[in-house]
């Protein structure tokens, strides 16, 4: 994938966040004044990332050379110390061959906030995914694993549903994984991570791994190293992944761009049933569940299940060869999850005959990578010197009064390209 970019004055910290990316190949274009001479500013963040520039192009009297910044694997591992290599190759070979234990380990990297551990990180994600790759080349092309994002509002029976419906697919010979998210305190920072706890049963499955992960203030009902979960998760030979987000409301869908289908969980009775249907987080789902379909709650079941079926017409369908269905189940008595079930892999089947599942990874790739970029860009924002330096007088003068949010932002914003000078994409 090609990402041109006018890159006036490249920052050692915006190329090292490219390196998060699952992408491996860039192309930028520098402004004349830009210099790649040894020991320059820009030679120096590229030689110092291990990134290899082969070509170039400076916008000077006519004058355009291309550039390339690529890395290899071997480039990418050559920064390692050896105590290193050797820890980020037991990862991985514990990993691929399938120990849980590594898995975890891995996991706890990917999530780790250290800059040296995120470096680490990077290097064991490439490697998994340069095998994931050859994976899907001995299976003629096709995913090897099912991508799956639950969500519904608190209350929903999320976690009990998984109990029962993972239960079931590890009696069928499957191997699952349970990436569970729980919201982290807005004050104390702290999570409880205690959806594994209801899940007792499947928690003992030797076919069964789950993961709870705080959020840490991410937006949208997951985590921000949730693709990187599901990459490992993958790589350790799992053929399911669910994603259990946290309780959400109408507009919080972010899993919908990490995963193959988003199926919506919603419980009957739980107030005005139309709630959801406002556009937004119903227009995602490729299947909508209504749970708890047993004893008194069997009448509201069927009826809100009749009016999403109803409201479901009225919107735009995602897909030229899927309609969103809507099912009632039970995790107590277990009805309807075996013909629920059956429906995913419906969904399944046709997305892999028209293309447009592998369309849809390949679109969630690309919003993978910008929202890293994003972060890398914000981070490198709040750290620069300039930026640091102006936000306590500048908090100072909008908490007195004297200058507007918005004002005060585009002082920061001013104060910062004069400074830096960095970032324009081409148009």
């Amino acid at each position: 994938m090609n990402i041109p970019l006018l890159v006036p004055h490249p920052h050692h910290h915006f190329l090292k966040g490219l390196l998060r990316t699952p992408f491996r190949s860039y192309h930028f274009i520098f402004h004349s004044s830009t210099h790649l001479r040894s020991g320059s500013p820009c030679a120096w963040s590229f030689d110092s990332l291990r990134l290899r520039c082969t070509k170039w192009m400076l916008l000077s009297d006519g004058l355009k050379r291309k550039l390339c910044v690529q890395t290899t694997l071997k480039e990418h591992t050559e920064g390692l110390s050896d105590k290193e290599q050797r820890f980020v190759d037991k990862l991985y070979i514990g990993l691929i061959q399938g120990q849980r234990a590594r898995l975890a380990e891995a996991i706890t990297l990917i999530e780790s906030t250290h800059s040296r551990k995120k470096e680490l990180a990077q290097v064991l994600l490439q490697k998994v995914l340069v095998y994931h790759r050859e994976q899907e080349q001995l299976n003629k092309g096709q995913p090897r694993a099912f991508r799956v994002g639950l969500s519904g509002p608190p209350g929903a029976g999320k976690s009990t549903f998984i109990e029962y419906f993972g239960k079931m697919l590890t009696e069928r010979g499957h191997k699952l994984s349970v990436l569970a998210v729980d919201p982290s305190s807005c004050t104390s920072g702290g999570s409880l991570l205690g959806d594994k706890t209801r899940m007792t049963e499947l928690s003992r499955d030797m076919n069964a791994y789950i993961r709870p992960s705080p959020t840490r203030g991410t937006l949208g009902g997951v985590t921000r190293t949730t693709n990187e979960a599901i990459l490992l998760c993958e790589g350790g030979g799992y053929d399911i992944i669910l994603i259990e987000t946290v309780g959400v409301g109408q507009s919080e869908f972010a899993v919908a761009d990490m995963v193959d289908m988003f199926v919506l969980l919603l419980p009957p009775a739980g107030g005005d049933e139309l709630q959801g249907i406002k556009r937004g987080i119903i227009e995602m789902a490729d299947l909508v569940a209504i749970t708890k379909s047993d004893g008194d709650l069997i009448v509201p079941a069927r009826r809100i299940q009749a009016e999403y079926v109803s409201a479901l017409k009225l919107l735009r369908r995602r897909s030229k060869v899927w309609k969103p269905k809507v099912v009632r189940i039970s995790s107590r008595s277990g009805e309807g999850i075996s013909e629920m079930w059956d429906k995913m892999k419906e969904f399944r089947d046709l997305m892999l005959a028209s293309g447009e599942l592998t369309a849809r990874r390949q679109k969630q790739q690309k919003v993978w990578m910008w929202n890293l970029i994003q972060e890398s860009v914000l981070e490198h924002f709040r750290t620069h010197p300039t930026v640091r330096g102006q936000i306590p007088l500048l908090e100072g003068k909008v908490l007195s009064g004297a200058l507007s949010p918005g004002l005060a932002a585009d002082l920061l914003l001013k104060a910062f390209k004069a400074e830096t000078n960095d970032i324009y994409p081409i148009q």
